[in-house]
């Protein structure tokens, strides 16, 4: 009686085992399809970014508002779009996107393309400069939509916007030169934020550590002047 236990408590013992081993089988497996399939799944998103980009250099090349970089810019959202669907943690796509809408001349569009490239997780993706490039393009951006104000807006309703655009460029910007600081467009357009907001030793600055950067930079230059005309 003692043996047949014993015999049976084994039985269990081995069948315990070959259940667990088999357990485990089942979501390595799965575990490998799944980043098979996500690694699939990147490689088509990198290739509608590709074509994408192509197309962004060929409008960029192109005559400058023509039908010509309009239609480009247009294949390239398109091709950032498939991108996105694929891969939305990717903010190269988003960035392509953004790049393209704003040839076309889709200002707030191509912001909305940089919030999303620039927030978690797809910021995540970004090295420091290639971050901090993306601050300095959405500065620009808003500070040229600070130029065109809604045509129903008052006249002080129009300044307060302005002046909340110039301080979140301000604030991007500070950003830009932190992360990215070879950036020397990234200076001047700094120093010329501080400049429109009175800060003048502060715009003098930036447009020196500009030239420390690229001691020929003719718009660092001009800042400069500008400002030593001003305090003469």
């Amino acid at each position: 009686m003692g043996t047949m236990e014993l015999v049976v408590q084994a039985g269990v013992v081995v069948l315990a085992l070959l259940l667990v081993a088999f357990m485990n089988r089942l979501p390595g497996r799965g575990l490998a399809s799944v980043l098979r399939s996500r690694s699939r799944t990147r490689v088509q998103a990198k290739r509608h970014f590709v074509q994408g980009a192509q197309h962004l250099a060929r409008a960029r090349a192109a005559p400058a508002h023509s039908s010509t970089a309009r239609s480009l810019a247009r294949d390239a959202i398109d091709e950032a779009d498939r991108a996105i669907a694929l891969d939305p943690r990717d903010a190269a796509s988003h960035i392509l996107k953004a790049l393209a809408l704003d040839i076309q001349g889709h200002r707030s569009a191509a912001l909305h393309s940089l919030d999303a490239a620039l927030l978690p997780p797809a910021v995540r993706s970004l090295s420091p400069q290639e971050k901090g490039d993306a601050f300095y393009k959405r500065a620009d951006l808003l500070l040229s939509s600070s130029s065109s104000p809604p045509p129903s807006s008052s006249s002080s309703s129009t300044q307060g916007i302005r002046r909340r655009k110039i301080d979140s460029a301000v604030s991007d910007l500070q950003e830009a030169v932190k992360l990215s600081p070879k950036n020397v467009r990234a200076f001047c357009l700094l120093g010329s934020c501080y400049e429109r907001k009175g800060m003048v030793d502060e715009a003098r600055r930036a447009f020196e550590d500009a030239l420390q950067v690229d001691p020929l930079f003719a718009e660092a230059k001009e800042g400069i002047e500008r400002l030593s005309g001003k305090a003469a």
